[in-house]
């Protein structure tokens, strides 16, 4: 029997019309690139993603994610920069300026969004807040005007504190801007600063033996991939050489860590979602201002403060917003 040529075209249309949509859609997903310095572990896009979701996003239906971790290699950024980019991923999200830079060196087209950056100005990372210009756009965290103010707070803390070991990373930006703009508030409190210059995991012990002989009372440790991603080393250590330590999120306080101070560290991630929808709908970054934080926090340790000795003065803790104890 001969078919008719009319019932076969139809019986074709109806076979895709009828096919899952998300087979059709699958290759259509915009794509969200997350390079981190970081290990998988520290879980910076799983964070990221409930701001996402918050804006009717849901992986696997309307957005796809392709994730690259360098695993504290900052080595390694580049050329994961460039796989992302060989992808084409539709924007590139980074959780701090070493990344971001790795992000902006591979490519001039392809949007970005940072969440963290000290001071992106001074780095040469956007050329103003309000037009960053170019593909790049994203969150400053006032990293190193900050830096000031935890000096205050340990000075709080400890009224004849002297010397503070400033713990810091030259291969990440934003930690060498910290010790920079650390240097002016030490010199207005009397205090002398103790470098504690370390990048790579097996510096960080010898560094402490190095501010322990240099006389250091307390740490002032800044933001960087390395640290974050030995948390516990670092507040362990810490507390074994009997050092009050100030940190830059509260986090740290949930580790170990005696104090810390720093924007709050939701913002960012909700925030960065914002200017990821804007970008998914056809706003251009240059259009995008650089946000500034508007909420801060600060985070105590009574536990920590016992096992040095210290009391914590009332006007201190009126102003903590999370204690641990």
């Amino acid at each position: 029997m001969r078919k008719n040529p009319f019932y076969s075209a139809l019986a074709v249309l109806l076979f895709v019309l009828n096919c899952p949509a998300e087979a059709q859609q699958k290759g259509k997903l915009p794509v969200l690139g997350w390079l981190s310095a970081r290990p998988a572990s520290l879980l910076g896009l799983e964070r990221f993603r409930p701001g996402l979701q918050a804006l009717g996003y849901m992986d696997g239906k309307n957005i796809a994610f392709e994730p690259r971790y360098a695993n504290n290699d900052f080595d390694r950024l580049p050329a994961l920069a460039a796989e992302l980019v060989s992808l084409q991923v539709d924007v590139l999200v980074t959780p701090s300026t070493i990344e971001a830079f790795a992000a902006k060196n591979a490519t001039k087209t392809i949007p970005i969004v940072f969440l963290n950056a000290a001071d992106p100005i001074a780095s040469g990372l956007v050329d103003s807040l309000a037009r960053p210009g170019s593909n790049i756009t994203g969150l400053t965290n006032l990293a190193g005007v900050l830096a000031g103010k935890r000096l205050e707070l340990l000075k709080e803390i400890i009224p004849k504190l002297a010397r503070v070991a400033v713990l810091w990373d030259p291969r990440a930006p934003g930690s060498a801007q910290q010790w920079k703009e650390s240097h002016f508030p030490a010199r207005e409190l009397g205090l002398q600063l103790r470098s504690m210059e370390v990048s790579s995991i097996d510096k960080i012990e010898g560094a402490f033996r190095e501010a322990m002989r240099a006389r250091g009372a307390a740490m002032a440790v800044t933001q960087s991939p390395l640290f974050l991603s030995n948390r516990k080393l670092v507040t362990d250590l810490a507390l074994k050489n009997r050092l009050p330590a100030i940190y830059n999120r509260t986090d740290w306080i949930d580790h170990g860590g005696l104090i810390s101070y720093g924007p709050d560290d939701s913002e960012p991630i909700k925030r960065a979602a914002v200017m990821v929808d804007k970008i998914l709908k056809g706003t251009k970054p240059t259009d995008i201002p650089v946000e500034q934080p508007m909420g801060f926090e600060m985070g105590l340790n009574f536990q920590t403060a016992k096992a040095l000795g210290l009391t914590i003065p009332p006007i201190v803790l009126m102003r903590a917003t999370r204690v641990v104890k």
